[in-house]
């Protein structure tokens, strides 16, 4: 997922930098699993894409990515998530600006929207005279959460199995305010997270996930402590790799990075509770 911090712009990779097929070999092949499928693959292929051609990804395919999400699980089935396609440059230009990312302005891959969407259900529920106070719950707005990262993950997923590339938004969130004004949703909605879709420019490296050990507990929440050795390899691994962003230096270990950054940013430091109960979610 996108951080929300600005980062520079990029067009190509520096020389300076391995690419996917010159970098060690942890970095340069994805994750392997016991078992294997065509899907199984795409899926531990993931990287995030933050260059594209432009070459457009083409109506039938934007076509079949949305019945894609539409077709994804849903809680209670209430389908409480909605997906703005953004089509018109003043609007693109607007997520840019909330976003703040280079990568998200001009016009090359398809940029997405994922909103939560309990506006639907409540004009529903006002013409059948059924009370609202349910939709101002906690709740109601994860159920909403829970439907619009599902979709959207299934969208990741279609795209990446046709050789797309994909980048998650969450840097959108730096001003969630003027979006919902952008977006024009109404009462009862909250732009969640933003996607882009697009042919890649670039061939990141696959960066390192937390091992297995950690991030999974067996019957318990599996205790960091019991873990240090795993955690100092992993935080080796991690300093091999280089983000693309700022090719030109490997990144910081992986502690160093939440020591440092969680909390920086814009959208780390919206109002975003404030803006939630002004479109009345999570007002209980």
């Amino acid at each position: 997922m996108s951080p929300a911090m600005p980062l520079p712009a990029e067009s190509s990779v520096p020389s300076a930098a391995p690419s996917a097929s010159t970098a060690p070999r942890a970095l340069r092949e994805p994750m392997t699993a016991p078992v294997r499928s065509a899907t199984i693959d795409a899926l531990l292929a993931h990287r995030t894409i933050r260059a594209f051609t432009d070459e457009p990804v083409g109506e039938e395919v934007m076509r079949t990515l949305l019945t894609v999400a539409r077709a994804s699980a849903t809680s209670s089935y209430f389908q409480q998530a909605t997906i703005i396609r953004v089509r018109d440059a003043a609007v693109r230009e607007a997520v840019h600006a909330a976003s703040g990312q280079p990568y998200v302005g001009g016009d090359r891959g398809e940029l997405l929207i994922l909103v939560v969407d309990l506006h639907r259900n409540a004009v529903i529920r006002e013409r059948a005279g059924a009370p609202l106070e349910p939709l101002e719950r906690t709740y109601a707005f994860l159920q909403g959460c829970q439907d619009a990262l599902i979709a959207g993950q299934s969208m990741v997923a279609a795209a990446e199995s046709l050789g797309l590339g994909t980048c998650y938004l969450g840097s959108i969130l730096g001003d969630p305010a003027g979006l919902i004004t952008a977006l024009g949703l109404p009462e009862r909605t909250f732009p969640l997270l933003g996607l882009l879709v697009g042919h890649p420019a670039q061939e990141p490296q696959y960066k390192p996930r937390l091992p297995e050990q950690i991030t999974v507990g067996i019957d318990s929440y599996p205790p960091l402590e019991e873990h240090d050795a795993e955690l100092a390899a992993y935080d080796e691994r991690v300093t091999e790799y280089y983000d693309l962003r700022d090719a030109s230096r490997r990144v910081d270990s992986f502690t160093e990075q939440i020591a440092r950054m969680v909390g920086q940013g814009r959208a780390a430091q919206a109002p975003v509770l404030d803006v939630l109960h002004r479109q009345r979610l999570c007002l209980r």
